[in-house]
């Protein structure tokens, strides 16, 4: 698989194009326990919603094998941006390279994530990603 996708962007850079082009898609490549325990992203002020597909399952950690074909279902249009998301921006870069490689034409990886980077304690909410940005999310 080539190592090819559209780029990063930050969270604002997400809500950003989220708020301005109808067609852009969120993906939030996390956990069904992650959508359920430390929340989701709400863009119900765009008057849009997101989709969770998960790129490992929970809780054996196992790839999820029909990735591809799940979103498939839920985004059709392959010139819609899509735009991914997960913890930290790891497993969504994964996706975005996976989904360019079947053939979406804009994948984005969300740099830092829902949650972002770990800081020197080991805690995760503080350095970077979707809920340090403030933009709106619910808790699971």
């Amino acid at each position: 698989m080539s190592d090819t996708y559209a780029g990063d962007i930050t969270p604002n850079e997400a809500w950003t194009i989220l708020q301005e082009n109808e067609q852009a898609v969120l993906i939030d490549v996390r956990t069904t326990a992650e959508w359920a325990w430390v929340g989701q992203v709400d863009l119900s002020s765009l008057s849009k919603s997101h989709h969770c597909v998960e790129w490992v399952s929970f809780p054996c950690g196992s790839a999820n094998e029909n990735f591809v074909e799940e979103v498939q279902a839920r985004v059709t249009d392959t010139t819609a941006p899509v735009l991914l998301l997960c913890r930290s921006g790891v497993r969504s870069k994964y996706a975005a390279i996976a989904l360019s490689a079947a053939g979406y034409q804009t994948c984005y990886n969300i740099a830092g994530g829902f949650e972002g980077d770990k800081n020197e304690a080991q805690h995760r909410g503080t350095v970077n990603g979707w809920k340090v940005a403030g933009l709106a999310w619910a808790q699971g």
